[in-house]
């Protein structure tokens, strides 16, 4: 029937796509239809995010996500190829380097165990290691660092496409028309409407809109914690050029940069209010990012500014994980959202754990039940020791 589905995802982004394909690819044979207000994905989050890909987290559940997304990563090219043709990343694996201060240091020993326990390689270095491993830093301040070998960077537009192509390939339909709002009857889903006005039928929705899935529940009455937050990104090039290829480095002031060609990314994680602004603040980076940059290395006292963007996070400002799972309160509604700049990385576990509980009432590749909403009611949060 004309505009009747058995699944509507909101949403076209990373968590549209990977949804889309685990269910297609695990044996789900209903009709899937994804609503995508911005064909072009202009200010979707996905290609606007920094495509970082590691395992050194602090909770299990975390770990266990990445490993598994980690492995995705690793055969996306064969997996999303279509007629033979590769479905090139661009993924780089140059690691993860945490700086760490005294006060950070014992907490990264007891994470490390963890990480250990999970199989997760991960390197304790003490201060003098660490200058011989980037010898550019300025390591008086440091204690020490953690070094995450196999972590590294796809592009992340490029593994969008990748999904995409594959998806519609599979049979899933693209609607390119903004969503108003869920309907919903009898505390149970039965489909949306577009701004448009234009009403379409499915028996679940799952809700993919990212920072914008918030304001979405709200319409019909639900509230998760979703809000969206503007996080900047510099690419610099400095006169100065380093030694080695820079891994994505993290200061303990917050900050981070990392090599991409022959320039650096350059972030920081700056508390702004919420809202969906997109502006780039180029005098963020002058006052504030680069003397930091500069203390830290002397290689970036002379740089050239070339280029920014901003985007959004999903951001779950209670405990800044991910929701995933069925609302008990409305039958028939996921939610996949609330990653809060995890999403990239997460998106092939996600998505894969996702339609399992979709398909069978149940995770099996990993238990993603510390992520449902209802954690929020019973106070049993999902909390990295360490967040970055």
């Amino acid at each position: 029937m004309r505009n009747q589905y058995d699944l509507i995802i909101v949403g076209g982004g990373i968590m549209a796509g990977s949804l889309a394909y685990n269910l297609l690819k695990d044996g789900y044979t209903g009709s899937i239809a994804i609503f995508e207000k911005d064909p072009t994905y202009e200010y979707s989050s996905t290609p606007r995010s920094e495509g970082g890909i590691r395992q050194t987290f602090s909770t299990e559940i975390n770990i266990k996500m990445s490993q598994y997304s980690y492995q995705v990563y690793k055969n996306f090219e064969n997996e999303m190829a279509i007629d033979g043709d590769l479905c090139h990343i661009d993924f780089h694996q140059h690691g993860y380097l945490y700086l760490l201060n005294a006060t950070a240091l014992p907490i990264f020993k007891e994470i490390l165990k963890i990480q250990e326990a999970l199989g997760v390689r991960a390197d304790l270095m003490n201060q003098n290691e660490t200058k011989f491993f980037f010898p550019e830093l300025n390591v008086e301040d440091l204690a020490g660092s953690v070094f995450d070998p196999d972590a590294g960077n796809a592009d992340p537009y490029s593994v969008l496409q990748g999904y995409i192509k594959k998806i519609k390939r599979m049979g899933v339909s693209f609607v390119y028309e903004e969503i108003d709002t869920i309907l919903t009857e009898q505390q149970k889903v039965t489909g949306i409407k577009t701004k448009n006005g234009e009403s379409y039928r499915a028996p679940i929705v799952v809700n993919a809109a990212g920072a914008w899935s918030g304001e979405l529940s709200k319409k019909i009455g639900i509230e998760i914690p979703v809000k969206p937050l503007r996080r900047q990104l510099f690419s610099i090039d400095t006169t100065k050029k380093f030694q080695n290829t820079i891994p994505f480095t993290f200061d303990p002031t917050g900050l981070h940069f990392r090599g991409e060609g022959s320039k650096i990314v350059v972030g920081w994680a700056k508390d702004v209010p919420f809202g969906y602004d997109f502006k780039l603040e180029k005098s963020f980076f002058e006052e504030e990012i680069w003397p930091v940059l500069a203390e830290r290395c002397s290689n970036f006292e002379q740089l050239k500014l070339e280029r920014g963007w901003a985007g959004l996070y999903d951001y779950n400002p209670v405990d800044h994980n991910a929701i995933i799972g069925g609302h008990p309160l409305m039958k028939g509604y996921y939610i996949i959202s609330g990653f809060s700049g995890h999403g990239f990385q997460h998106a092939p576990a996600a998505g894969k754990g996702l339609s399992e509980l979709i398909r069978l009432g149940k995770f099996e590749t990993i238990d993603l039940s510390p992520l449902s909403v209802e954690r929020f009611a019973t106070n049993k949060l999902v909390l990295e020791t360490a967040v970055y």
